[in-house]
């Protein structure tokens, strides 16, 4: 039986991989699609930046609702919902006639990017701890693949089938995703995974408790995470939404050249992932700090190579493969092990919403990331609009990872404290029956 629940465990890992893998090439296809789609609609980088802005936006304020409602009721009906609502909008977008309608149906499909934390609250009541940075770090692989298809769809349909046909093929399989979650995923009993609660049978499945969630807002780890989760995504929407369109106009790469560099990138990210996870999981076992301190070196190491990376001579237009490839490897090392963190720190009842309000603050930070980009670039360039935006939130989101290294100990052992009490108290109940 435990080694059929082990086996199962991993196939909802594999459908929510499958998930997110599909919807980020449904999301971040529009970035190698951007020039084409400016060309439509007859719009500037401004105009086309707003588009990504509306979206963040609306993504912003679904987070808390979706949060929520993770920890009200069923998280895999939900996020089925969600796939179903991207496949959705995404059709909507395709038809839109007009810059303002395509306007307003990019920013419909920011509804379903608010939906990402139901997936790691449900998993979390799959995999202990122990094994969570691996885990989630698995999980966001499947971004830059998923970008690396979006691209390739892009290029390879995009000119003969036009940017529209793609839209579809990938709101289509958001359909069909919503139903592979729906009749496939069975939703787990909150905090079974907690090793304070291991070998319990007939576990008490708990709700969202209010004073709970207040009680996040005690958290010293969880609000610097918070502020660091504010300017932490402002270089992923920057580098995901124009680093294509910079290679083409201001580094003269033709499409399918800056495919490659794009892929030269993607790849080494995609390992970063499991390498910060792994990392993180290893070092969080030795000291509670394992996992910030992790991320601390990750950003630093990107904001590093990035700057190497850009002031390079624009003579020949022709960038480090081998500093790109450095730059895509430690810039994901972070993101695996800030999730892993908030995990560590919140009770199982409200890691929805608590991923919720961390999802909220790096959208909230990151809204105006690609319209502030876009004005940069309008009046300097692409190349002052990367360098600084990034670069600058990069070196702050460090200072922010050292200073929740001295809170995280205490939330750590407050958590494992009061796990501890329910078992005793789950215990207590089982034996008075």
């Amino acid at each position: 039986m435990a080694q059929t629940r082990s086996r199962y465990r991993w196939f909802v890992v594999f459908v929510f991989f499958l998930f997110v893998l599909l919807h980020q090439a449904d999301k971040l296809l529009i970035s190698p699609l951007t020039t084409p789609i400016m060309e439509t609609f007859n719009i500037n980088e401004a105009q086309m930046g707003a588009v990504s802005t509306a979206a963040l936006l609306v993504a912003a304020a679904f987070f808390v609702l979706w949060g929520y409602l993770y920890d009200r009721f069923s998280r895999s009906r939900l996020l089925a919902l969600a796939s179903f609502i991207w496949g959705s909008t995404t059709w909507l977008n395709a038809l839109a006639p007009n810059y303002p309608t395509f306007l307003v149906t990019r920013a419909s499909t920011g509804v379903d990017d608010a939906s990402y934390p139901g997936i790691f609250s449900l998993l979390s009541d799959y995999f202990g701890p122990r094994l969570r940075g691996k885990v989630y770090g698995l999980i966001q692989v499947a971004q830059p693949i998923g970008f690396m298809m979006g691209t390739l769809l892009a290029t390879m349909l995009g000119g003969s089938m036009g940017w529209r046909s793609v839209f579809y093929i990938t709101g289509s399989a958001g359909i069909l995703v919503a139903a592979l979650i729906f009749f496939g995923v069975r939703e787990p009993v909150r905090g079974q995974a907690e090793p304070e609660l291991a070998g319990l049978e007939d576990l008490s499945s708990t709700k969202i408790n209010w004073g709970v969630v207040k009680g996040l807002l005690k958290k010293p780890s969880f609000l610097v995470l918070l502020s660091q989760g504010f300017f932490g995504s402002f270089p992923w929407q920057v580098l995901v939404f124009w680093f294509f369109r910079y290679l083409e106009v201001e580094r003269g790469y033709t499409p399918d050249e800056a495919m490659l560099s794009m892929i030269v990138a993607i790849v080494p990210l995609s390992l970063g992932y499991l390498v910060g996870g792994g990392v993180g999981d290893f070092f969080f076992r030795r000291t509670p700090r394992g996992r910030v301190l992790t991320a601390m070196v990750g950003v630093l190491a990107g904001a590093v190579f990035l700057a190497l990376l850009l002031t390079q001579p624009t003579a020949d237009g022709r960038l480090s493969m081998p500093l790109l490839a450095l730059m895509g490897l430690t810039m994901s090392i972070a993101s695996p092990n800030v999730i892993a963190t908030v995990q560590d720190v919140t009770e199982p009842e409200v890691r929805g919403t608590a991923q919720s309000v961390m999802s909220l603050a790096d959208t909230a930070g990151s809204a105006l990331a690609p319209l502030l980009a876009g004005l940069i670039a309008v009046s300097y360039s692409l190349h002052v609009a990367i360098l600084t935006i990034c670069i600058s939130t990069w070196l702050l989101c460090a200072v922010l990872f050292g200073v929740t290294a001295i809170f995280i100990p205490g939330d750590v052992a407050r958590l494992r404290q009061e796990m501890e009490a329910r078992a005793r108290a789950e215990r207590a109940e089982a034996a008075g029956a």
